[in-house]
């Protein structure tokens, strides 16, 4: 614990925070685009930490959040069926679709399987020629190269009754959307260290030069994200926007090559919908056309399938940072995590399960851990 705990020193983020202070003239508006430094940011008070005019609001990085109803509806109807493994990672199962959940698949008799890797897919493709095999897919570029080598291998390999549902989404689009929007207040990013890790983050200049925006690579602890947002606010109190890097022990500015190379040769970038927003051009990634017959909504005849999504469910308007979760009317009374109306109370890295679980009976809490410094921080 030595080495988390030196992120989550208390004096430490005293220390940030008094610097920030000092340097914050005017009011800015921030957004960190993942949904794992959202959980981090409320549940550990950072927000609370932050002087008075500095705002961060929350982005569309929750892979699970973002991925369109009429996917939960494909992955619903494919693991419905008997001649199919379906197989995912534990955090789709429970993300509602317009009547039921893939959980709920898995309970009326659906062999519904939850893997660590989606390599445990083709392995259980192999060993099961009997049966259809189905990996859901679901992601940013953090889990693509994974899911680029699944398919590579099970092309390699032969493994033919193997399939992939596509839910992969890319970063740098949604930004731009974000930004061109006429309701946009975001005036600087905080950019997932770990989305950087693999695609470096050269994606992200044009963007700023642009928008003429700042964006910061940043970590998911406490103190990687006050220094994200010291470095950021620095840059606007100096008129400057660029790409700068706070996550240097993870991240380089090209990115981890192989795995970039992997993911353009198995992957192609094509038009996406986001759950709760629409559709952002060259947004996703889908299957090269020479890995086409690993396509699960081609093999189950699925791809033409569209759903609406619900109206009450205000999600769209907190993934672009125009709301937090507490706005929302039905936030804790109709959508609660065991009657959620969307994906972001039910994911690990929603931002409205965060804002439940951790400021909806407005609790204090030491913000970085037990036995630190003690910076107290109100719900």
């Amino acid at each position: 614990m030595r080495f988390m705990d030196e992120y989550r020193d208390g004096a430490a983020a005293a220390q940030y925070a008094r610097a920030l202070a000092r340097i914050t003239t005017r009011p800015w508006t921030l957004m960190e685009v993942c949904g794992g430094q959202t959980h981090a940011i409320v549940k550990f008070g950072v927000d609370a930490l932050l002087p008075p005019g500095v705002t961060l609001v929350h982005g569309p990085g929750c892979p699970v959040c973002v991925t369109p109803l009429e996917i939960i509806e494909k992955a619903i109807e494919i693991a419905a069926r008997p001649d199919v493994i379906f197989c995912s990672f534990g955090d789709m199962l429970r993300v509602p679709g317009t009547a039921t959940d893939l959980l709920s698949v898995k309970a009326r008799g659906g062999d519904v399987r939850i893997v660590y890797s989606p390599l445990d897919a083709v392995e259980l493709a192999r060993a099961n020629p009997s049966k259809q095999v189905v990996f859901f897919a679901v992601g940013f570029e953090t889990t693509a190269p994974a899911n680029a080598m699944a398919v590579f291998q099970a092309a390699r390999g032969g493994v033919r009754n193997f399939s992939v549902l596509m839910s992969h989404v890319l970063v740098p689009p949604a930004m731009d959307a974000i930004l061109s929007s006429p309701e946009c207040r975001v005036q600087g990013f905080l950019a997932a260290g770990h989305v950087c890790a693999v695609m470096g983050y050269t994606e992200y200049e044009p963007i700023v030069e642009k928008y003429r925006v700042p964006v910061v690579v940043t970590g998911f602890e406490p103190l990687d994200i006050l220094q994200g947002v010291y470095m950021c606010v620095k840059q606007l109190e100096e008129g400057r926007a660029d790409v700068e890097n706070q996550y240097t022990r993870a991240v380089r500015r090209e990115g981890n090559v192989p795995a970039r190379d992997l993911v353009s040769r198995v992957f192609q970038v094509v038009p996406r919908k986001w759950r709760g927003v629409g559709e952002i051009p060259q947004s996703g990634l889908g299957l090269a056309e020479a890995y086409r017959e690993f396509d699960a909504e081609e093999r189950f005849g699925v791809a033409d399938q569209t759903t609406d999504e619900p109206a009450e469910c205000e999600s769209g308007r907190i993934m672009q940072g125009l709301i937090k979760p507490p706005d929302c009317a039905a936030f804790g009374t109709r959508c609660t995590p065991e009657h959620p109306l969307g994906a972001t109370m039910v994911s690990s890295e929603g931002a409205c399960a965060a804002y439940y679980r951790y400021r909806r009976l407005g609790l204090v809490e030491t913000a970085v851990g037990p036995g630190r410094a003690g910076v107290q921080v109100g719900g």
